[in-house]
């Protein structure tokens, strides 16, 4: 079931012992641990799942079975991520690994350095702070589709993958603008 819930303070420090726990595991062989997705954005109505980014600097050789170890569940397939409309790219610019985890509701998403995959979900975060009004009507958005499809997560991500991808337009113009690069890492 979809269900969006209002900000909850507590995301950012949920986050911390997640991304803390990485890096112990994987040391600097973690390139950067990012909090991204919805609850990374202070205020923004979100699915209480903790999104992060792990980058990485190969997909194909990189320990990830390591994640096991601290509670990471997944099948290590390969997974890509959305291509927005009118953009063509190539495979490994949207491949990644997903992950969960045995405790709270977490997606951990593995991401090859530099690839167009790892830097969008970055210039998201960082432009939906910078912009708070955008912020509330991306989350309305969400609200409003969770009401309509509380349990076709297809329909939802159908409608809402657009809505995003309207929303970045306005996001690299800002990049440009601000000169805005990817931050260093979190955790």
């Amino acid at each position: 079931m979809i269900e969006i819930v209002s900000y909850k303070p507590e995301w950012p420090a949920e986050f911390l012992a997640l991304g803390a726990a990485i890096r112990t595991c994987l040391g600097d062989r973690a390139i950067a641990i990012h909090h991204i997705g919805s609850t990374s954005v202070p205020d923004l109505e979100a699915k209480d799942v903790i999104d992060i980014q792990l980058t990485v600097e190969n997909l194909l050789t990189f320990p990830l079975e390591q994640l096991l170890t601290i509670g990471f569940t997944g099948t290590g397939k390969l997974r890509d991520d959305h291509c927005p409309p009118g953009m063509t790219l190539e495979a490994r610019e949207l491949t990644k690994y997903i992950y969960g985890y045995s405790g709270r509701r977490t997606h951990l998403h593995v991401r090859e350095l530099g690839r167009f995959n790892q830097r969008y979900p970055l210039l998201c975060r960082d432009y939906l702070r910078a912009h708070p009004l955008a912020a509330r009507a991306y989350g309305e958005i969400k609200h409003q589709l969770a009401g309509y499809f509380p349990e076709d997560v297809e329909a939802y991500y159908n409608i809402k993958d657009p809505v995003f991808d309207v929303l970045m337009a306005g996001a690299k113009d800002w990049a440009a603008y601000t000169y805005w690069a990817i931050p260093p890492t979190d955790a």
